[in-house]
């Protein structure tokens, strides 16, 4: 060792190669775990993707079908004073629900009183209850057909359906499967296509695991969309001639013939006789209040009767039942939406509603305020009727 030469010490750096090496090696004993969870995870992304897609490629019906399936027991609900087309719609309800082992019941507010509507019922032999509250409801969940929002009954407005099947305009949807379809004529058409789509059959098979459709079934649905179509003359979209099609050879002639020629009663006779006789006709539309009613069901049937009447495009009869005004209006004129003419007729009346397709629609009103009760000053019945027929020249 030379004089003055000062041993030479060793750099301070193996501090960080160590520290270096422990970080990589933890890194690459890391990889092996998280490059397994990345896998897993996009694994996990694709199998969501492809679940997803493949449910919604499914046919609607089959989707329905699955939704069902989910339940052991639902609610159909139908809209106040069902008509056919809302009756039949529950028959198809049950019968898909019965191929998956749900039990259902049929329920109702208001009350079935037009004859075609309690024939269809007897005839067919339908199990329908009413109700009157929320209480009243047999499941939980609730499946509305023919109508997108509950209405009719005390509680209705807390009802979120698991389930839509409609053709009316609207904003109401169910949690788990919604299908509106304002295009169509009938909702009954809705529920040929789903039975279709699961692949049932309609005519009589020996294999037990098949869906069948019942003469009654098929029946019902045919008559569920004559009568919101005026028998496949009014409304109708090619779906209702397709499906009428395909109901054709399960149909049973005598049951449609029952349904369709029940027989009429006198306040129904009198009423149409009412608007007959009594109808002012303004140009090409007519109204006619018909007064006191004890069968509310007998205005759309005179409605439907003036529309008979030669240069007549579109009318609207009302008349009173238990304080409540009742309105029905029937339009072939493209130039009136009946269910906007109504509703813009009692538009500033409080506690009134009214609304519908462009061919037809209904509307309800309190007597007491149309008489002023409230905050609005009251128009007479004479007042009322220039309204309507402003209405439907498209001046309100």
């Amino acid at each position: 060792m030379s004089v003055g030469t000062a041993p030479t010490a060793t750099p301070f750096v193996g501090a960080t190669p160590l520290v270096s090496e422990s970080v990589g090696d933890s890194i690459r004993s890391l990889e092996p775990l998280v490059l397994s969870l990345l896998v897993l995870i996009v694994v996990a992304l694709v199998l969501a993707l492809w679940w997803v897609i493949r449910w919604f490629r499914r046919p609607p019906g089959v989707r329905f079908q699955r939704m069902l399936a989910d339940y052991d027991e639902v609610t159909v609900l139908m809209h106040p004073n069902p008509d056919p087309d809302a009756m039949s719609c529950a028959m198809g309800v049950d019968r898909i629900a019965e191929s998956v082992d749900t039990a259902t019941t049929l329920q109702y507010a208001g009350e079935i009183r037009h004859q075609e509507n309690r024939a269809f019922r007897t005839v067919l032999g339908l199990d329908l209850e009413p109700i009157e509250t929320t209480s009243q409801l047999a499941s939980d969940a609730v499946v509305l057909v023919d109508h997108n929002t509950p209405r009719g009954f005390s509680g209705a407005q807390s009802i979120e359906p698991v389930a839509v099947v409609d053709h009316h305009p609207g904003n109401g949807t169910g949690t788990k499967f919604t299908d509106v379809r304002t295009g169509y004529g009938a909702a009954s058409t809705i529920f040929v296509e789903y039975l279709n789509e699961i692949g049932a059959s309609i005519t009589e098979t020996t294999d037990s695991s098949e869906v069948t459709v019942s003469p009654e079934l098929a029946t019902g649905l045919l008559y569920g969309i004559q009568s919101d179509t005026n028998h496949l003359t009014n409304g109708c979209s090619r779906a209702e001639f397709d499906a009428a099609a395909a109901l054709f050879p399960a149909i049973d002639e005598d049951l449609l013939d029952r349904i369709a020629n029940p027989q009429v009663s006198d306040d129904v006779l009198q009423v149409k006789a009412t608007a007959i006789t009594e109808k002012r006709v303004e140009g090409p539309f007519a109204v006619c209040d018909v007064g006191e009613i004890s069968n509310v069901d007998a205005i759309p049937q005179a409605a439907d009767e003036l529309m008979h009447l030669e240069g007549v495009t579109a009318v609207v009869v009302y008349g009173e039942h238990d304080g409540t005004l009742h309105l029905s209006g029937r339009s072939r004129d493209d130039r009136v939406h009946m269910g906007e003419t109504l509703r813009h007729a009692i538009s500033d009346i409080p506690m009134a509603s009214a609304g519908g397709h462009a061919r037809m629609g209904g509307g309800q009103l309190s007597v007491d305020h149309m008489n002023g009760i409230g905050p609005s000053d009251g128009i007479s019945h004479e007042e009322f009727e220039e309204r309507l027929f402003s209405a439907l020249a498209g001046e309100r």
